[in-house]
């Protein structure tokens, strides 16, 4: 009996619960070799469901990143291809005429949500995302606003929520991701009845290094070597840019990280509680590598896994991302798999998992096979590009990986080649021993990159 058979027979189609960190690193949690931080719930999520090898981030910061998700189209396709701010508040809004998880879900009869983080387009704009098939939005509609922990205000669908204190003190009061996942919990009881969708798309551990004085910041205190942040702390001025000082930083972010991980883990029991895990697919990401902002340190925690580069890379280190799936009596227990997928898979495998006919085209496949154990197709290639530090592009066919670099100037562009069966960490450039292979990597490039005019890459010359 096939999958979409054994789902019809029992009457339901899957709940979905997406949960996307934000510059959460290949190697920052236990199932991806992390032996710092502790993450028992990410460790039972991946040993309950399945742990992808290589899978990969839509680009190598946030907005571009999640619209690759969102419309199952990469960078040289997708209408965000940047983070680029809008006054007075949000980021350039995707098109209401783009097709989106949260539209294909909601045709197929999903109450639909997102609780964290959108950065997609403005409240009242084409972007936001009750005009992408959302029910439901709470969260930060803005990514600059999400700097802060502490906000001055969040967003509950079209209605600004005021966090009363917390630009006027020194120590303000009110931390946006307990009540943040305070609201999703509740949306899972509500929706318990009926198949639903939650895109969980935390803050953790972006950036700013800031908690709660409570137990899991003090189980880390005085256990790594530390270097006080002095950063651009709360108060009258500080505006929402700039991230606050921080003595422990080291501490602060594995702190962060556990917390991250506590957050999955009480979705994981909310689902059992409520006898819903049993037909829940959940899906575990981030939406690209570690940052080097507010005093993090990647290389202390390895938290890019041994791999090469981090946030706003499009080496390895800067788009492999964890990708662990759960899915009892479908996704095998304990498993581990190696197929190539990226976000803009995300999608279609959707679509395959409720067996929905998508009706339009992506750049994705359905990664349901590897899911369920069987043959996955395999892509032809991926690719990515980046629009800040002067613009990059990448393509990653069979081994071969090959990078274009500073294509705003040409007296500065260049290639490197590597091939990641021999050298994941990208350390040993082939792009002069192998230049044919090189020419073919730039075919590739040229085809895939549209050009856009809201989103110029220098390579367009």
């Amino acid at each position: 009996m096939t999958v979409h058979a054994a789902i019809a027979q029992q009457g339901q189609r899957p709940n979905i619960v997406f949960i996307l960190a934000d510059d959460l690193g290949y190697g920052d949690i236990a199932p991806y070799g992390q032996q710092l931080i502790q993450t028992p719930n990410l460790t039972r999520l991946a040993n309950e469901g399945m742990k992808y090898t290589q899978f990969y981030a839509g680009t190598s910061v946030c907005a571009p990143s999640r619209s690759s998700l969102m419309t199952g189209l990469h960078t040289g396709h997708t209408p965000i291809r940047g983070n680029k701010e809008v006054d007075p508040e949000g980021q350039w809004p995707i098109p209401a005429s783009v097709p989106t998880i949260g539209e294909l879900m909601k045709m197929a009869g999903y109450t639909t949500g997102v609780f964290g983080k959108w950065g997609l387009g403005f409240v009242g704009s084409e972007g936001d995302p009750l005009r992408h098939g959302f029910d439901r939005f709470y969260g930060y509609n803005c990514q600059g606003e999400a700097h802060r922990y502490y906000p001055t205000h969040l967003w509950d669908n079209d209605t600004r929520i005021d966090l009363q204190g917390n630009a006027q003190l020194q120590k303000p009061v009110t931390y946006a991701p307990e009540l943040i996942q305070e609201k999703a919990l509740r949306f899972i009881e509500a929706n318990s009845a009926k198949p639903f969708l939650l895109l969980l798309t935390y803050t953790l551990p972006h950036a700013e290094l800031l908690m709660p004085e409570d137990s899991l910041l003090a189980m880390y205190k005085g256990k790594f070597p530390e270097k006080p942040y002095n950063g651009n702390d709360y108060g009258i001025k500080a505006g929402r840019m700039g991230y606050a000082s921080q003595p422990y930083p080291h501490a602060a972010f594995a702190a962060m990280v556990t917390r991250l991980d506590a957050y999955v883990g009480q979705v994981l029991d909310k689902l059992k509680a409520l006898g819903i895990d049993q037909h829940t697919l959940v899906i575990f990401t981030s939406d690209n590598g570690p940052h080097l902002e507010g005093g993090a340190d990647p290389d202390f925690f390895r938290s890019s896994g041994g791999l090469r580069g981090a946030k706003r890379d499009l080496y390895e280190g800067g788009i492999r991302e964890p990708f662990i799936v759960k899915w009892p009596g479908k996704v095998k227990a304990g498993t581990v798999s190696d197929a190539v997928g990226a976000f803009w898979d995300v999608m279609p495998t959707l679509a395959d998992v409720i067996n929905e006919p998508l009706g339009i085209a992506t750049d994705g496949i359905s990664m349901l096979p590897s899911m369920l154990g069987q043959k996955q197709p395999k892509h032809n290639h991926l690719y990515w590009e980046f629009h800040e530090n002067g613009g990059t592009q990448a393509v990653l066919f069979g081994n071969w990986k090959c990078i274009r670099l500073h294509v705003d100037d040409p007296s500065k562009t260049r290639l490197e080649l590597y091939d990641l069966s021999k050298d994941r960490g990208e350390r040993h450039d082939l792009a002069a021993t192998y230049p044919e292979i090189v020419r073919n990597a730039v075919f590739i490039m040229d085809h895939e990159h549209v050009p856009s005019n809201d989103f110029p890459l220098a390579v367009e010359r």
